[in-house]
C-alpha cells in the first residue's frame, strides 16, 4: 500500500503572514493536493519572548484568504494533535529522556557568559564559525549527580557523531551532503525545558507522519542537525525541497525591512488585491509550468504542478508583473464584484460617505465602470479617480504644452456654450457637442480631443472622454472650461 503524502506548514506566531511563507505553504499545499494527500498546519510557538498575540490567526486568516486551505490544524483538529508545540512539551521531554538513556544527548551545566567567552575566544584565533568545544561531554556520572545537586541549571546537548557524512536528495538541488565535523554539539533542550526547533520539528514531523517537507533555502544547514535526531531514534527521514531565495528587482534576498516591496498579506488584502491573483503569481516564484502561459486557476495549478520544474535559481519578485496579473483577473470580474473591491477604498478615504444614497450608489457605479479595465488593486481607485474629487487641478509639462495651443480658448469657449445648452448632461449628449464645437472651429484631431481632455480632467490620457465629462457634473465641467475659455 502506498504511504500516504503529508506535508506540512509550520509557521512561528513571532509575526505575521509573509510573502516568504506564503509561498512556502503554497508549495506544500499544491504538493498535497496533486498527490492527493494533506495539508497541515502546524504553529511552532516555543520562541515565546517573540510571539505576538494576533500572529497565529494572521497566518491561518491570511492562508484561507489566499485559498491555501488546511486539513489539520489548531482550528480544525485532527488525529495528530495537539497543533501547537507548547501544547507537546510532554511529547519533547518523554523522547529527550529516551535519548538521554541511551547516551545520544548529554546535559550540559555551561552557563551562558562561559559560552560567550568560549566563542568570543574562538573568533580572536580566527575561527569563522565557533562551535561548542564540549566541555561537558565527557562527565561522569558523578560530576553530573554533584551539578544537579548543588542546583547548577543544564540544557541537553546532541551528542554529534564523529566523521559522519549526512546526504540527502533534494527535490529542488539534488543531492547535498554535510560533516559532522561542521556541526558542534548542538542544544536540543534549553534551560528552561523548552525544546530547540531541530529537535522539536523531528518529533513533531516523525508523530505527524510527514512525508515531504518543502521549506525555504535558509533551513539547508538545520537538516544535518535533524538528521541527526532521525538517525538516534531510527526513523525514516521525509523528503526534502529547499526552494530558492526570492530576491528583490536588484536580485538582493527579499528581506522584512524592505520597503520597496509590500511584505506581508494582510497588506495586499487591505489594498484590494485578488486571493486568485496572488495564489497565480506565487506559485510562479520558483516554479515554472511548460510552456508560455502564466494565468492559471487554482485547480490548474494541482493539476499540473511538477516538483522537477521547481527553480534552482532565485526567484525575482516581479511588482510589474503582480499588478499586470491583478489586473488580468480584475478585467475578468463582473461589474459588480470590482464595484465590491473598489469602493470601500474610495469611502475609507473620504471621497464618498460611508452611507450612500441611491444617487451617489448609481454615481460611484459608473465611476468604478470607467477605470475597470484599468484598475490593478481596489485602492489605486482612490489616485485614479482623484480628477472626479477635487477643485484644484494639477498639470504636468505635457499637459501645460497642450494648454499653450493658440487654439485652445476658442475650443474652449465654444464647448463651455456647447454644455451649457445641453438638457440632459449624458455621454452620448457630451460626444455630439464635442462635434458641433468641431463643426464651429474647424478644429479636429488632437487639436480638439486633447484641450478638452486636459481641461475637464487634468490628464492627457484616461478614461473614454464624454464619460468622464458626464461623471464630472455639468456645474464643475462647464466651471473648468469657463477657466480656459476666450473672452
Amino acid at each position: 500500500m502506498t504511504q500516504e503524502t503529508r506535508v506540512r506548514y509550520a509557521p512561528s506566531p513571532t509575526g505575521h503572514l509573509h510573502i516568504g511563507g506564503a509561498r512556502t505553504a503554497l508549495f506544500n499545499y499544491l504538493y498535497a493536493r496533486h498527490m492527493n494527500g494533506k495539508f497541515i498546519v502546524r504553529i511552532e510557538d516555543t520562541d515565546t519572548a517573540r510571539n505576538i498575540e494576533t500572529g497565529v490567526m494572521s497566518q491561518i486568516d491570511n492562508l484561507k484568504w489566499l485559498g491555501i486551505e488546511h486539513d489539520e490544524s489548531i482550528d480544525v483538529g485532527g488525529e495528530y494533535g495537539p497543533y501547537r508545540q507548547m501544547e507537546r512539551l510532554d511529547i519533547y521531554k518523554k523522547y529527550a529522556d529516551e535519548l538521554l538513556e541511551k547516551g545520544d544527548i548529554y546535559k550540559c551545566f555551561c552557563t551562558p557568559d562561559t559560552l560567550e567567552k568560549e566563542r568570543e575566544a574562538q573568533r580572536a584565533s580566527g575561527v569563522a564559525a565557533p562551535q561548542y568545544s564540549g566541555t561537558c561531554r565527557n562527565l561522569t556520572a558523578e560530576e553530573v549527580a554533584e551539578k544537579e545537586a548543588a542546583g547548577e541549571t543544564y540544557s541537553l546537548r546532541m551528542k554529534v557523531p564523529a566523521d559522519v557524512t549526512y546526504k540527502f536528495d533534494d527535490m529542488v538541488r539534488g543531492e547535498i551532503s554535510f560533516e559532522s565535523k561542521d556541526v558542534g554539539d548542538w542544544v536540543v533542550v534549553k534551560t528552561n525545558g523548552i525544546p530547540t526547533y531541530n529537535f522539536a520539528v523531528v518529533i513533531d514531523d516523525h508523530l505527524m507522519k510527514i512525508t515531504h517537507v518543502f521549506r525555504g533555502e535558509e533551513h539547508l544547514s538545520n537538516t544535518p542537525k535533524q538528521q541527526m535526531v532521525y538517525d538516534s531514534f531510527g526513523w525514516d527521514h521525509p523528503t526534502y525541497g529547499h526552494m530558492t531565495l526570492i530576491v528583490n528587482e536588484d536580485r538582493k534576498k527579499l528581506s522584512k525591512r524592505d520597503e520597496s516591496i509590500i511584505q506581508f498579506i494582510s497588506q495586499y488584502k487591505d489594498l484590494g488585491y485578488i486571493p486568485e491573483a496572488l495564489f497565480n503569481f506565487f506559485a510562479l516564484l520558483g516554479w515554472s509550468p511548460e510552456g508560455e502561459e502564466e494565468i492559471f486557476s487554482k485547480e490548474e495549478l494541482i493539476r499540473i504542478f511538477d516538483t522537477e520544474r521547481l527553480s534552482k535559481s532565485p526567484s525575482m519578485f516581479d511588482k510589474q508583473k503582480l499588478t499586470w496579473m491583478n489586473n488580468q483577473y480584475i478585467k475578468q470580474m463582473s461589474l459588480e464584484e470590482v464595484v465590491g473591491l473598489a469602493l470601500p477604498h474610495l469611502q475609507k478615504a473620504g471621497k464618498l460617505p460611508e452611507e450612500l444614497s441611491e444617487e451617489q450608489a448609481q454615481w460611484a457605479e459608473k465611476l468604478i465602470a470607467l477605470y475597470h479595465d484599468q484598475l490593478s488593486f481596489g485602492a489605486e481607485i482612490v489616485e485614479l479617480s482623484d480628477l472626479f474629487f477635487t477643485d484644484d487641478l494639477h498639470y504636468g509639462e505635457a499637459e501645460k504644452e497642450v494648454l499653450s495651443g493658440e487654439q485652445v480658448p476658442e475650443v474652449m469657449a465654444a464647448f463651455k456654450e456647447q454644455l451649457a445648452s445641453l438638457d440632459a448632461f449624458e455621454p452620448a449628449e457630451i460626444k455630439s457637442a464635442i462635434k458641433a464645437v468641431q463643426k464651429a472651429t474647424g478644429h479636429k484631431g488632437k487639436n480638439l480631443f486633447m484641450p478638452i481632455r486636459v481641461v475637464t480632467t487634468g490628464q492627457t490620457h484616461g478614461p473614454e472622454l464624454p464619460d468622464a465629462i458626464a461623471l464630472l457634473g455639468k456645474e464643475k465641467a462647464i466651471a473648468r472650461v469657463g477657466q480656459y475659455a476666450g473672452a
